[in-house]
Order: C-alpha cells, then structure tokens, then sequence
C-alpha cells in the first residue's frame, strides 16, 4: 500500500475516533450540564430575589455558582482536547470561549447567564425535536426570566434607578423583548444597558425566527394543496393488477396468433 494513501487512512481512523469520544461525551454530559445550569440559575436568583438573605446564604450561593462556572470551563477544555481540528474547534467556539472569560470581571458576571441560557436551550431543541411552539416558547421563557434577574441585579442600588423590584424587571423584559418599549422603565446603568441590549437582540432574533418559520409553514401548506395526492396501497395495488390483466391478453393473443411461413412467398 502506497505509503500517503496509509498515512491518510490513520488519520481517518483517528478522526473518527475523536468524533465518537466528542460525541459519547457531550451525551454523558448533557443531562449533568443541564442539571448544573438550573441550579446555577437558582444559585444566582435567590440572592436577587431575596436581598435580605443572610450572608453565609449570599457566599453559598456565590460558591455554587462559581464552582459550576468552573465545571462549564471543564466541559469546554474536555471538548477542546477530544477535537480533532482543535484550531477549527476554537474558531466555532470562539463566543463560548468569550462569554466563560469575561465574567471573571465582577461588572461582567451576568454575561455567565448567556452560557446557561445557550445550553438550556440546546437541550430545550433536543427535547422539543422540531415542534416550533415549544422551541420558542420556552427559549422566550427563559430569555425573559434571566434578564429581569440580570438588570435587577444591575439596577436595584444604582441612584435614579427606576426597576428596583423583580415585578418591575419582569415587566421591562416583557416589553423590551416584544420591541414595545413604553419607556416608563429603563436602565440607567452600564450592565444594566449591556442586559437590555442582549435582550433588544435577542427578542429581534425570535421574531425573525417566528416569522420566518411561520412564513415556511403557509408556502408549505399552500404548496401541499397543488401536490398530488400521493398513491396508496389500494392504488399500487389496482395498477399492478391491471397490468397483470394486460400481460395475459398479450400473452394469449402471441399464442392464438398465426405464425407465418418464412418460406412462403407472396404473390
């Protein structure tokens, strides 16, 4: 064997390898990972929610969410190692690897609500396995939910703050995402900015996705009424029978048919 051609079938063979080793272990990992971010989402509300928590409860929490942040970090890292083109796995990564870095700043922290956010709702396309209302629905769920936590935590102490209860951060969200916008809340500070405008993105985001699958949906649905209906069992089943019933009349008239004579000559 050419000395290429058995180079080339290693490094096949080890590719392989690695997708399956990336694969067996993002199935391993992915109900422990969805595990880890609702506890991370619980671990980040309840100081939020509750600002009179006591504060052994306050550094808990903070330790629960670091010590999975980190666990995320794990997860990337085994990821990275197991790729087989890790330079290409960076360039395809390389948001996930900006949002597990800048949250080590303090002022940045909320941004490690986008990766809980992220892997939830893979899980939530795993699970809904291509029903569209519930894809969206749930995404829009949590999209809401984690940035009213997020700019409550941003604006609660600021001066002149105007969201300084969760019901007010709710609502925020609600408008905001939906693009209405009222304008009788608003965020007064960086990180409070920087959350509205991740949501102002994301709420544009899911109504092109809405609109856009809605508008697939009709021009499908428009083009199945102009389709034939497609054959049935009855139907290939009648076809073959006929054809049957016009094999045996050719073959009984070739039989009854007279066989003319090569050696006759005609008049």
């Amino acid at each position: 064997m050419d000395t290429g051609k058995l180079a080339g079938a290693v490094l096949d063979q080890r590719d392989g390898f690695r997708q399956r080793a990336v694969g067996r272990w993002e199935q391993l990992s992915a109900a422990p990972l969805t595990l880890l971010s609702v506890v991370f989402l619980a671990a980040y509300a309840w100081p939020i929610l509750v600002p009179q928590l006591p504060r052994r409860w306050q550094v808990a929490c903070e330790a629960t969410g670091l010590t999975i942040w980190l666990l995320f970090w794990v997860d990337l890292l085994v990821r990275f190692a197991l790729a087989g083109d890790r330079l290409r796995f960076l360039r395809t990564h390389l948001f996930d690897l900006t949002v597990l870095v800048l949250p080590f700043l303090r002022p940045l922290r909320a941004l490690r609500l986008v990766t809980v956010v992220l892997n939830l709702t893979r899980r939530t396309t795993d699970w809904a396995r291509g029903r569209l209302a519930l894809y969206v629905s749930a995404t829009t769920v949590l999209l809401v939910v984690v940035s009213a936590l997020a700019v409550l935590d941003a604006e609660r102490d600021a001066p002149d703050a105007s969201i300084t209860s969760f019901a007010d951060a709710l609502w925020w969200a609600a408008v905001t995402i939906t693009t209405v916008g009222y304008g009788d809340l608003f965020p007064v500070t960086a990180a409070g900015r920087l959350v509205a405008l991740g949501l102002m993105v994301g709420g544009i985001g899911l109504i092109g996705f809405v609109t856009g699958s809605l508008a697939t949906w009709i021009v499908e649905r428009v083009a199945d009424r102009n389709r034939p209906e497609p054959a049935t069992a009855a139907d290939v089943a009648a076809l073959r029978d006929e054809i049957a019933a016009l094999r045996a009349q050719l073959e009984l008239r070739s039989a009854t048919a007279p066989v003319p004579d090569p050696l006759a000559v005609d008049d």
